[in-house]
Formats: C-alpha cells, structure tokens, sequence
C-alpha cells in the first residue's frame, strides 16, 4: 500500500517521545482478516517497558497540567487536522489491518478527529464555580483538576475513534495517556502518535504500549500512578480491569463494554424507512459494533411484509475485500469470530429457526461470511441471546408494546437500542421504557463528539464524548478561602 506520508506506517511503540522496539526483541505479527496475510511486525514489549511508559506519562503530568488551556487547545487542533490532512493515509492503514470496507474507514477516521476537534474547544469551558458563602468572611468555589496519567485500553473494532475519543478529553483536560491498542490492529494507534509527535506534544504526553494482553492491562492498571482507566471491550474483560482496579485502590474508571441491542419496529412504523435503518444498524462494520441491532422485534401484522423487503435489501449487500469498490461487507476478524458464527446459525437452524438470506460462510472462502436473516427467532437461540459480533440478524414478531418492552429488556447489556415508529405517543413510551442508555429513533446515526456515549447494566460505566466524557479525566476540587476581610454578617 502507498502512502501520502510513507513513517505513519510504523512497527514500534512510542514512549516518552522515543520510538522504541521491545529489548526481548519479541514480536507479534498483524494480518490482513481478508487474506490472512502478514502485512507486518510489532514489538511485544516487556513489563519493565510498560512501567517506563507509565514513567514517563507521570514526568510530563507534572509540567503537561499546568499548560494554559489555550496552548494544550492548540496542540489538539494541530493534531485534528494533521488527522483530517492524512484521512486517505490513515483509513488505508485501518482497512488494512482492520478489514473493513475503506469508504467505512474513511468515515472513522473523520469521526475520530471529531472528537479531537471536540474537546480541544470543549475544554476551554471546562470551568469551576463560585459558590454563595454561608460561612462569615469566607469565599467558597471550585476548580477543576485534572487526575493523573490515564490508561486508555482500546479494541480492534474502531481502532482509531476508540482512542481519539479517550486520550482528546484526557489531554484537553490536563492529564497524559498510555493507550494500549489491540494487537490485531496497532498500526492505527502507532500512526496517531506519529502525528500527535508531529503536532507538538511533548514527550510523554502520549505514548502507546503493545504487549501480551492481560500482562500489558495489569501492569497498567494495577499501577498507583495511573490514576484513570478507561477501557473498550468486552464485558468479560471489563470484568478483569474492574478487578485489577479494585484491587489497586481507589481510581476514575470508564467502562464502555459489550451490547445487545433491541430493534422494534412498530406496527405504524413507515416500514420502507425501518429496513433501510435496519440494514445500517446491523451490518456496518460487517457487524462487529458494540450498537449492532443485534434482535429486530417487529408488530406480528407487518413482520412478513418487514422480512421480505429486509431480506431483499439484506441480498444486494456486496461483500468483499476492503479495497475493492463499492463493498458493503468485509471479512470477520479473527478465526474465533468466524468459528462463533457458523456456531450460532448453526444452533438457529437445529432449534428451529427460519434461514431467509445466507445462512453459510461465503464463497470467498477465509473468515467471509455471507449477511444472513434469520426469521422466527427465539429465546434460548445463541443468535437472540447473544451478542453477536458478525454480519447476521435475528427477526422475530411481538404483538403488544408490553410485551416488546419486556423482551428487549430481558438481557444484561444496556447500551444501545433502535426504534422506528410514527406515533409520537408510542415513541416516547418506549424511550422512557427501554433500559438502555442510548436509544435511536428512526435513524441509524446517533453518535457523534457533542453527545454522552456510554451504557447501562453490564454495557459500561461512564460516559465518552459531550461534556460528560471529561468526567473520567477530573476532578472537582472544592476550596473555602476565609478570613478575607469580607464584613461579617450582623448578629440576629
């Protein structure tokens, strides 16, 4: 692959400033999920390596934290549009290692510098307050103070967006990061800190980190220096970090984790608009988003005429390599992710369920599979129960409001949901209804910098974006200034 800007393609981490491989000279090696091929090599770093990350985040908080807001703003908005300039650049490297379609990627990686641009403006109004003294003499307000050195542990799925959400709040706010990327795709995050070196910060403001999995999350979790965790991942995992931090005292911790999400279709629902939603919401990212519309509940009067226009569009969807034109659908990631798929249909068809469109791996062969409808879904399907990170859809019918309500909340995960209906009253029953943190009416797109991403239950702690996602990163510190001269109030 050419490159505009030939050094973002790197194989070495990034600590305090310096490119650095790993002194054990381990490495692992990243692949095309499209063919399986290696396209390159990155350092396996050793423990002690990872504690020097954490070292030098620490030495650059001391002087980083006491920036003027409007230099670390700048710095920011030099590192959003170096992102923006290398757009082309940065979405070839993520379909690269990454497998989705480059018109996807295209779009991450536009989305990612949102947030970069977001918070570098946000912060400027991240202000404290005065509060109306009820002590004689005494001035009474607060400030707000950034934590510390942040961990921010990323997933493959979004490998660009899932960083620049984290470490833009965390930097705007005054801390500095260590961001440990997945390691099936690390050239993305490897290629944010070229361009965040490129932009000015100073050494050890941002650094990344690749090592074995559970060592490189407990080495940074577990230090007492590191004073804010934000993680994306899945619930399991977020488990394991929530532990770890438990464990190491008392720090800020975000948690964005896994999802199921309910997608009903009323019955005065336009039902044309509610597939075209449909399709968005379930297969970008050939399906493997935490906000995929993972069980579609439509009104039993209009389920059939729903299947058949779902599964029609569901046909056209073109699967393919990410480089290819026009291709709706790449490759799963992983051969654990393609092995759980044919799992799941599988379970599907031996308990009853009906295969409308795919149903079988697709004929490219590797870890393609074919987008597929599964009509008549049910509890107790690994399809309808589970979370499923692919291109596939459980459909099934619900007859009252009551029971869709008690259906789609019968599951741990809270975080997102779709809905798609005309009757304002319907609307507002079921957004009050649904327990879920984030809920899409009649639309696909729904995320974006300005707004509170996060879930309920076992989808996360936190929030991400909006003014909210600074809250992992600050503190509230309260002062009381008394004895200041001020006229005492007269005695009663």
């Amino acid at each position: 692959m050419l490159l505009g800007h030939p050094i973002l393609f790197k194989s070495h981490c990034y600590i305090d400033g310096r490119w650095v491989h790993s002194d054990s000279a381990r490495s692992v090696a990243v692949t095309n999920p499209a063919d399986q091929k290696v396209i390159g090599h990155v350092p396996m770093l050793d423990q002690p390596q990872i504690v020097s990350a954490v070292d030098a985040a620490d030495r650059a908080f001391r002087s980083w934290r006491w920036v003027p807001q409007q230099r670390r703003s700048a710095m920011l908005l030099r590192w959003h549009e170096l992102i923006l300039r290398h757009q082309a650049d940065l979405a070839g490297i993520l379909s690269l290692e990454q497998g989705k379609p480059l018109a996807e990627s295209k779009g991450e990686i536009a989305y990612a510098a949102s947030f970069v641009e977001w918070f570098a403006n946000e912060a400027k109004r991240l202000a404290g307050r005065t509060i109306p003294t009820h002590i004689d003499g005494a001035h009474l307000g607060t400030v707000m103070e950034p934590v510390g050195v942040a961990a921010l542990i990323t997933p493959w799925n979004f490998p660009v967006a899932m960083i620049t959400r984290k470490a833009a709040a965390a930097i705007a706010a005054g801390c500095t990061v260590v961001v440990k990327p997945a390691h099936e795709t690390p050239f993305s995050a490897i290629a944010l800190a070229q361009l965040a070196e490129e932009a000015g910060f100073p050494a050890g403001v941002f650094n990344v980190v690749i090592g074995e999995p559970q060592m490189a999350m407990e080495t940074l979790v577990s230090d007492t220096r590191v004073r804010a965790v934000s993680f994306t991942g899945s619930t399991r995992v977020g488990g394991l970090v929530a532990r770890t931090a438990a464990q190491a005292g008392t720090k800020k911790l975000a948690l964005e984790l896994g999802g199921n999400a309910p997608f009903i279709v009323t019955e005065d629902a336009d039902v044309e608009q509610a597939v075209r939603v449909a399709v968005g919401a379930k297969f970008q990212t050939s399906g493997q988003d935490c906000c995929a519309a993972n069980r579609i509940f439509v009104a039993r009067p209009i389920y059939e005429h729903f299947v058949e226009h779902y599964s029609e569009a569901v046909k056209t969807l073109k699967v393919g390599s990410a480089f290819e034109t026009n291709v709706d659908v790449g490759p799963l990631m992983h051969q654990a992710a393609f092995d759980a798929t044919v799992a799941r249909i599988d379970d599907a068809k031996a308990r009853g369920a009906r295969i409308v469109v795919g149903g079988k791996p697709h004929e490219r062969g590797g870890w393609f599979y074919e987008p597929t409808v599964v009509a008549n879904a049910e509890p107790g399907m690994r399809i309808y129960d589970e979370e499923n990170f692919a291109p596939i859809s459980a459909v099934c019918a619900f007859d009252t409001l009551d029971e869709v309500v008690a259906r789609a909340n019968d599951t741990e995960y809270g975080l997102a949901a779709y809905l798609c209906a005309t009757r304002i009253d319907t609307i507002f029953q079921l957004v009050r209804r649904l327990d879920f943190a984030m809920i899409s009416v009649n639309g696909v797109e729904f995320t974006g910098a300005p707004i509170p991403f996060g879930g309920m239950k076992a989808s996360g702690l936190g929030r991400e974006g909006g003014a909210e996602g600074f809250e992992p990163f600050i503190e509230t510190k309260y002062f009381c200034l008394g004895n200041l001269g001020l006229p005492l109030t007269s005695a009663a």
